[in-house]
């Protein structure tokens, strides 16, 4: 067998291994996320809520930024198991929390830890990948992951209707078992064979600054990141606290929204990599998550049918801006630069950094419901980010 076939063969079976561990991990990382506001709601008040949100994920950034370092001194495969053991420790803490303070610290770990170890797994993914197929491979990682998000929603709606939030975290943390129990035992096929590139933060940050395709590609991100803030944390709330949908209507409307994920990503990078680029998508994209902003401002009913319409009408939308942005960003980075990944990563705690600290703002004179009409007219800059990018087609 020609060495380049074989090789492809080896990658084709360290992705097999990645994919499946995307989806336990997805599982693990999901089952809390839609639970969270409501959970410390038994704690705290709503405003509190959003500075809890503003802290961990300032947090999150500073350990994303510092985190190429480690990567390259302690390798990726040591960092991952290590990240992985102190995600597990987090979410047994918040098994056991019974007042704010442990609550807190757990979901501050928490927030760190699932920023961290997707990371640790991009690196991972994209050790393997080539440029040629990129779109194949990211969104063929992001469906399984999407199927992760899918089935979490439904059960840790069930789990909290008919007990407490307890089970969803205990849960969370025995899916890392298996996760940790496979990752080890490939650990032959997965342990680090990249030399990456030594720059310092701040060199980073001004070469993707000048760089018009990156720079647009991470408000890209950005914009899609500030749209999961609002809807994952004032969604589930508004929705429950607001117009009195119960736990089972949010687990069976939450895992109908997230099905255009598993349905349109992987057509979509197939699309990107032999058509039309992934401009024309993103433009898409970005009308969809706007029109749907628009009407979760409007919308003041409780009706099950209308909210899952429209939240699977904005996950179009999401599924279409994200399949693109990773496509589009692995397609001019290559896993060297393992410090542009964790910059460009780095979009997600800043996005949940500044989301809630405008709804801070904005809840001390508004309603809820203007927090959505508000990030509808952000939205409307991700048009200008992507007439910026240079369509790899």
């Amino acid at each position: 067998m020609p060495v380049r076939k074989k090789l492809l063969k080896k990658n084709r079976s360290r992705l097999a291994i990645l994919y499946f561990l995307g989806l336990l991990l997805a599982i693990s990382s999901a089952l809390p996320a839609y639970i969270q506001s409501n959970f410390l709601g038994q704690f705290v008040d709503v405003q509190y809520i959003s500075l809890f949100f503003v802290i961990a994920n300032f947090l999150s950034i500073i350990a994303i930024l510092i985190f190429p370092s480690f990567i390259k001194s302690l390798t990726n495969y040591f960092l991952t198991k290590t990240v992985l053991a102190v995600y597990f420790a987090s979410l047994l803490g918040l098994t056991l929390a019974t007042g704010p303070v442990v609550a807190l610290v757990s979901l501050i770990l928490l927030t760190i830890t699932t920023n961290l170890v997707w990371i640790n797994m991009d690196v991972l993914v994209e050790s393997f990948s080539s440029n040629s197929t990129t779109g194949k491979t990211r969104t063929t990682y992001l469906t399984l992951i999407n199927a992760g998000w899918i089935i979490s929603p439904f059960l840790s709606a069930c789990l909290i209707s008919r007990g407490s939030y307890t089970l969803s975290f205990l849960i969370a943390a025995a899916v890392l078992i298996p996760f940790y129990g496979v990752f080890v035992y490939h650990s032959r096929k997965l342990k680090d064979k990249i030399k990456y590139q030594e720059e310092k933060l701040a060199t980073t940050i001004k070469k993707m600054w000048l760089n018009k395709n990156l720079r647009g590609i991470f408000f890209v991100a950005l914009l899609l990141q500030l749209f999961y803030s609002s809807a994952v944390i004032y969604i589930p709330f508004h929705l429950f606290h607001d117009l009195g949908l119960s736990w089972d209507s949010l687990g069976i409307m939450f895992s109908i929204m997230l099905v255009p994920f598993v349905l349109i990503e992987f057509p979509a990078g197939l699309i990107a990599d032999r058509y039309i680029g992934e401009k024309e998508m993103l433009f898409v994209g970005f009308t969809i998550l706007t029109i749907a902003l628009f009407l979760f401002y409007y919308l003041n009913t409780g009706n099950f049918w209308l909210w899952t319409s429209v939240l699977f009408f904005s996950r179009m939308g999401a599924a279409l801006v994200e399949a693109m942005r990773e496509t589009y960003f692995f397609k001019i980075v290559d896993v060297e630069e393992v410090a542009y990944i964790n910059v460009f990563r780095a979009t997600t705690p800043l996005a949940y950094t500044l989301g809630p600290a405008l709804a801070i703002l904005i809840l001390a004179f508004f309603p809820l419901p203007y927090l959505f009409l508000f990030f509808a007219f952000i939205m409307l800059s991700g048009f200008a980010f992507v007439a910026s990018l240079k369509d790899t087609k």
